[in-house]
């Protein structure tokens, strides 16, 4: 939540790109700590089985990376 929370700053300051590269750097740490922990453990990153959930939040965090880094059009960022 921490680097949600250093993204949305980033976004506020019209620095979009690094705000959305930090959001698809947490779902990727969220994956990584999704199967490193057990169910019990991970509380509220447990949605599904682990392997969907390692899964859903390594993809999204991939296209979300895959979005701000190749995205050359409007303010940089």
């Amino acid at each position: 939540m921490a680097l949600v929370g250093v993204a949305a700053i980033r976004i506020g300051m019209y620095h979009w790109r690094q705000g959305a590269a930090l959001i698809g750097g947490a779902l990727l740490v969220a994956s990584v700590l999704r199967g490193a922990l057990g169910s019990e453990q991970a509380g509220l990153l447990a949605i599904r089985g682990k392997a969907v959930d390692v899964l859903i939040y390594a993809a999204l965090g991939l296209l979300i990376l895959f979005v701000a880094l190749t995205i050359t059009r409007g303010p940089q960022g």
